[in-house]
């Protein structure tokens, strides 16, 4: 394959390593706003490892007419819990999930950086390169397979309202990142592998002017 390939290949998987990264670390996968009680608003974002809780309240003025002044206060925590969750009775089907979504984005963040390493690895020379992009285009597949496995953990819960509140829930920002990047990753595991078949095969768009042909016996 030609470097240049490999520089877009590189590009890719790094924006995904990125997308993976901002995907894991958010708190808003799925995003609960509760209706508007005594002029407070509470709005709950979930994240895989942490729920953080805004609540804004509008004080009105004395006679009523408008508003006074806003308080907001923001809470986060651990999540999901063991007790305060209520992972060993009533949700413990949704905490194994959810945890196991947390794991596959962690294992999918792992293999984008060991993609990283191999085309950094395969590009010094040119018989690396000839032989890299099956390992790189295998790893690809496995960031797109880890983080496919948590989109359908947490849209299996989404869908059918696994933990309390999820009835009222809808996907967040960390939730779409994840989607883009795993359709990145099959994109891109899938354009790898063109491009080093038709290398092998010695075609020149693929291979460049270097293009290299099995010897005839």
């Amino acid at each position: 394959m030609r470097k240049t390939s490999y520089g877009i290949t590189l590009v890719g998987v790094a924006l995904v390593l990125l997308l993976n990264i901002f995907s894991s670390n958010r708190t808003d996968w799925l995003v609960v706003k509760s209706a508007e009680v005594f002029n407070t608003k509470v709005t709950t974002r979930y994240g895989l490892s942490q729920l953080c809780e805004t609540v804004v309240s509008n004080i009105p003025s004395p006679d009523g007419s408008s508003d006074n002044g806003q308080y907001t206060k923001r809470t986060c925590r651990k999540f999901p819990l063991r007790q305060q969750d209520h992972c060993e009775t009533d949700n413990s089907s949704f905490c194994a999930a959810w945890t196991s979504a947390g794991y596959a984005v962690e294992l999918g963040i792992g293999f984008s950086a060991l993609s990283l390493v191999a085309i950094l690895f395969g590009v010094s020379t040119g018989s690396r390169r000839r032989r890299i992009w099956r390992a790189v285009a295998g790893l690809v597949a496995l960031q797109a397979l880890f983080q496919l496995v948590a989109f359908s953990l947490v849209t299996h819960i989404y869908r059918t309202a696994g933990y309390p509140t999820f009835e009222r829930a809808t996907p967040g920002t960390a939730y779409v990142f994840n989607t883009l990047s795993w359709v990145m990753c099959v994109i891109i595991s899938v354009a790898v592998i063109v491009t080093g078949i038709s290398a092998d095969k010695g075609h020149h768009w693929a291979a460049g002017n270097r293009a290299y042909r099995p010897i005839d016996g």
